[in-house]
């Protein structure tokens, strides 16, 4: 039986990429997110160059509906890596958003994860094994809103569950980038040239780099040399100089 990847969010970004280099690796690929047209497009895409099967299914997963959709489909016996790489972030401060719009946030952000990474553990140790990679960011390192805590919580998650799991085949990757190319800032209306352009990386070192890690079996990856040296800073430096640097990302 072909093993089979699921990817969240993977329409574009990091999601892409990821479904792209695991296709490339023989993996067959489920592509989801809520852009039907632009899923069956990249499926299209990727069973052509890689002679592998793709396939879509759009689900929100800021709804029951939607994870429990992509539940189903990560529980069965074929699927051999979990990709949970589906998000977004708010541009306003905390009190400036809606409080409804903070929890489709979280939902989407660690709800999602949690309860994916909840099934596809259920059955991995049936099948003897698997790999989970979960997206976070070197914000989760910082003190930055609830972008960065909800990715905080990723980063211990995914640590705990890698240590955890181990011994019964099962790794869980927190891949941690900074500042990657992709749609991610220009849904948030944010301007990319505000900052320099060392901080910028491209996806298909992020996603190499992270895979690499992944099937190493480490808890936590973060690509590039910078961003090593930033979220050590970010973890152990002066947290209010932490906070205030790291709050002009927003």
């Amino acid at each position: 039986m072909t093993e089979t990847a699921v990817i969240t969010g993977a329409t574009a970004g990091l999601g892409a990429e990821f479904a792209r280099a695991l296709a490339e690796r023989g993996y067959n690929v489920v592509l989801t997110a809520r852009d039907e047209e632009r899923l069956r497009a990249k499926a299209e895409e990727l069973s052509s160059r890689y002679q592998v099967e793709a396939s879509v299914l759009p689900a929100d997963l800021s709804t029951k509906e939607g994870v429990e959709k992509v539940a189903a489909r990560v529980g069965q016996p074929d699927v051999a890596v979990l990709v949970n790489n589906a998000g977004y972030g708010l541009k306003n401060d905390f009190h400036a958003n809606p409080a409804q719009m903070e929890l489709d946030h979280l939902a989407v952000l660690v709800q999602a994860p949690l309860l994916l990474s909840h099934t596809a553990i259920n059955a991995m140790l049936e099948r003897g094994g698997g790999r989970i990679i979960n997206v976070a960011s070197v914000a989760g390192f910082i003190p930055r809103g609830t972008y960065s805590a909800a990715k905080a919580w990723v980063i211990n998650f995914s640590r705990w569950a890698n240590l955890h799991y181990a011994g019964r085949g099962i790794s869980v990757t927190a891949v941690c980038p900074g500042f990657v190319h992709t749609e991610f800032h220009q849904r948030m209306q944010m301007d990319k040239t505000l900052y320099p352009r060392w901080m910028w990386l491209d996806a298909d070192r992020v996603v190499r780099e992270g895979l690499a890690d992944a099937f190493a079996g480490k808890g936590v990856s973060i690509p590039s040399k910078r961003y090593k040296v930033l979220a050590a800073v970010g973890s152990r430096g002066p947290q209010g100089l932490v906070a205030r640097i790291g709050g002009r990302g927003r």
